[in-house]
């Protein structure tokens, strides 16, 4: 079965079609945009602030889930899995942990789901991404490009959707990626795509709460 590429807005079926579907893998990457000529400590130097230059510091971004309920709010802090907390308290959501740059191909970061024991008052799963310390770091969506969210049968690692962030982020310092989440008794996917301008995960998570 072919990739199905997604738009911003759009939604998939994602256990309707394919009824032995228990488990997804949800995979997220970017890239850092080039900045440019290196700074006297050579590329690495400028990227991470080593050598002679002293340059800006790599641009961290960071991947979460928040399990929400029917009223998409988020009821306790262990509904909320990232770098801090890697798996939810009932443990069917699981992160893969933190990636601090974003470098090479492929997913930054991923986080496993296991839809068929989340609890059945989570009615709503909600990827972000922020970007660490943005503020002291005076960093925004507009140094990242090629960000992207797949959703992956982890049993024969075939890939069911894929959508890639096309919008201008520049300015937005959070990204409100994609959701899964019930509908009659299945469970579907949106492409969300909102960049906000929260400066911190603890700030975007005030939206649900």
């Amino acid at each position: 079965m072919a990739t199905i590429n997604l738009q911003k807005g759009q939604k998939i079926d994602l256990t309707k079609g394919n009824p032995g579907l228990s488990k997804i893998m949800v995979g997220l990457g970017w890239d850092e945009v080039s900045s440019g000529k290196p700074k006297s400590g050579g590329l690495l130097g400028g990227l991470f602030g080593g050598g002679g230059g002293g340059g800006a510091a790599a641009v961290d971004c960071d991947a979460s889930a928040i399990l929400l309920d029917a009223n998409e709010k988020l009821t306790s802090k262990d509904r909320l899995v990232y770098f801090g907390n890697l798996q939810s308290g009932d443990k069917s959501v699981k992160h893969s942990g933190d990636n601090l740059t974003g470098a090479g191909d492929g997913d930054d970061e991923q986080i496993q789901v296991d839809l068929s024991n989340v609890p059945s008052s989570v009615q709503k799963i909600v990827f972000v991404v922020n970007i660490y310390d943005c503020v002291k770091r005076k960093q925004d969506f507009g140094l990242i490009a090629n960000a992207f969210i797949r959703v992956v049968n982890p049993v024969n690692d075939q890939e069911f959707c894929r959508y890639n962030l096309t919008d201008n982020y520049a300015g937005k310092t959070s990204l409100v990626v994609a959701e899964v989440y019930r509908h009659n008794n299945e469970w579907k996917f949106a492409a969300l795509g909102q960049g906000t301008n929260d400066g911190s995960l603890s700030e975007l998570v005030r939206r649900y709460q």
